[in-house]
């Protein structure tokens, strides 16, 4: 591996860091602590400008290159962590009840802040880099909230890039793909309203649990007889809730789930079906059935270019040996999709020598990674932003 000199000289630096954000997560939007971190050593590395509460508790630093050159290159890490109750037995353990780090954005935070400290000490560049901290990926619009706060009207990018660990047991290998690489995702719930009854009077009902369990079998036939097997498409029925008692026919049930895809026809040809099936079965047992689907993410592109770009800066820090544009897409979803609609860019994956999946309990991010990552993105800025 080719560490850059600052970063390499700063592993245990930013090993500390991670280490602390991990001890210390929080969820979506409440992420005041973890930015407040994030703040004061980007002051720390002397970055030429620091803008915080953007979208709440985002943070956006500018550090400017010795050339004179107007071009900017955005970087990208996301902060927040996730409902999940740690279970990995670290010493550096979450501190917080029910909150974990359990997809590895303490390390994405701690990458870009060791970029952004090769980045201010060198300053090898022609131009500006543009370094994000983004609150709240997991669903709940952090992209989306610092776009609508102004973010690229405020900090022009002519390109932006991002970054995820991947733990399948190759430290430091990069992948990426050229075009549609993440799905887009929507969220649904279903809210089915019956009649209850005594369960020793079921004729006095409208079962809102049978009409919710037979909706959700209907469901799933969604996308086997109505996406062509050609295109992808998932939905999946992920939580289903009714009834209170043993002797109570349940009134009121409740589905929730999520629709995947690559294709905005292929989303609308499932969403037209499921708003039809709930219709349908709601005049069929005289309930009422109201559906609420949204999309959350939209589908990752990267530019095809810009990721070139990428694979080369990476081939410089970890080899060609490590690098791969073959990746399969994934049904996985990633709001810097939202990003990559305003400004091009590219997003790629990095291995490390964890092997329990992201969103898991015991998840573990390997921290040889973390020098690693930070010098692909600074050399990424280097190569885009030549003296």
């Amino acid at each position: 591996m080719n560490i850059l000199p600052v970063i390499k000289d700063s592993t245990k630096e930013l090993q500390e860091i991670y280490r602390d954000l991990h001890a210390h997560p929080e969820i979506g939007f409440e992420e005041k602590r973890t930015s407040g971190v994030v703040a004061h050593l980007l002051e720390s590395y002397g970055v030429d400008e620091l803008h915080t509460g953007i979208a709440g508790t985002g943070v956006v630093a500018i550090v400017r290159g010795k050339g004179q050159g107007n071009r900017c290159v955005g970087l990208r890490a996301d902060m927040d962590a996730l409902p999940i109750t740690e279970a990995t037995g670290l010493p550096h353990a979450s501190s917080n009840d029910g909150v974990m780090h359990a997809c590895g954005h303490d390390g994405h935070i701690t990458m870009l802040l060791g970029a952004a400290k090769h980045l201010t000490a060198t300053r090898d560049f022609d131009g500006t880099a543009v370094l994000i901290f983004q609150p709240a990926e997991e669903g709940l619009g952090g992209a989306r909230g610092m776009i609508a706060d102004g973010l690229f009207e405020r900090f022009p990018c002519d390109e932006v890039y991002g970054m995820h660990n991947y733990p399948d047991g190759n430290p430091g290998r990069f992948g990426i793909r050229a075009g549609a690489a993440m799905a887009g995702a929507a969220f649904f719930d279903i809210t089915v309203q019956g009649n209850g009854s005594h369960a020793a009077h079921p004729e006095d009902s409208r079962d809102a649990l049978m009409i919710a369990a037979s909706l959700t079998t209907e469901l799933n036939t969604i996308v086997a007889r109505n996406i062509s097997p050609l295109d992808t498409c998932v939905l999946s029925v992920t939580k289903l809730n009714a009834g209170s008692a043993y002797n109570v026919v349940p009134g009121v049930a409740t589905l929730a789930g999520t629709i995947r895809y690559f294709k905005d026809d292929v989303y609308a040809r499932a969403a037209g079906r499921m708003q039809a099936l709930c219709d349908g079965f709601a005049t069929a047992h005289g309930a009422e059935i109201t559906l609420d689907l949204r999309n959350v993410f939209d589908v990752l592109v990267n530019d095809a270019d810009l990721s070139a770009a990428y694979l080369e800066a990476a081939t410089d820090i970890v080899g060609a040996d490590n690098v791969t544009d073959a990746e399969d897409p994934t049904t996985g979803s990633e709001d810097f999709a939202d990003m990559l609609r305003v400004v091009p860019g590219a997003y790629c994956s990095l291995g490390h020598s964890g092997t329990l999946p992201l969103h898991n309990p015991g998840f573990v991010l390997g921290e040889e990674i973390l020098p690693v990552g930070a010098s692909i993105m600074a050399r990424l800025v280097e190569r885009r932003l030549p003296l």
